[in-house]
């Protein structure tokens, strides 16, 4: 059986084990709205817990709305970054954007892949589902002098903010 630090140590698992936080995140502050005392102080506890293992970072969202992105995207001001797997992206992704899958930079990182596929000069803007990964991305793309800015919202809401679908 292995532990929970072991886990979340494995190059493609870290991903994973962020977004589950996440989810066990807001199943705990649901919890705490609607149980009994006792139960409320259980999750807290547990809820500490989760949060000390949540990554701290440097790189943080941005702040740009996602009509300020678009507009920049579309004058090439800006280029789109999908950091989600393969099949994520085969499912769909967003029109023109570039595909670096988190595990990719993470695993195999090859710098001149990177150099390639993002212009220098440009904001590189990083997506995924819900923000963990286009935030752990960005780290990496940022050390090699990119202005990088991770965006909180994942590719459903970019599809309803107006940006274009495409699927392969």
């Amino acid at each position: 059986k292995q532990s929970f630090q072991s886990v979340r140590s494995q190059a493609g698992a870290r991903e994973r084990v962020d977004e589950l936080l996440v989810f066990r995140f807001k199943l705990f502050a649901h919890a705490i709205r609607k149980g009994s005392a006792m139960f409320k102080l259980m999750a807290i506890s547990v809820l500490v817990l989760v949060v000390s293992y949540l990554p701290t970072e440097d790189l943080k969202h941005t702040e740009d709305s996602l009509k300020a992105v678009k507009e920049r995207v579309e004058a090439k001001k800006a280029v789109l970054v999908d950091v989600r797997d393969v099949v994520e992206w085969n499912d769909g992704h967003i029109e023109g954007a570039v595909h670096l899958p988190f595990r990719d930079l993470q695993d195999k990182f090859d710098e001149k892949v990177l150099r390639e596929k993002l212009p220098k000069g440009t904001i590189v803007y990083t997506y995924c589902v819900v923000g963990f990964r286009a935030l752990k991305a960005g780290k990496i793309i940022e050390k090699y002098g990119y202005d990088i800015r991770p965006l909180k919202p994942g590719y459903k809401e970019l599809i309803e903010a107006g940006f274009k679908n495409e699927k392969k």
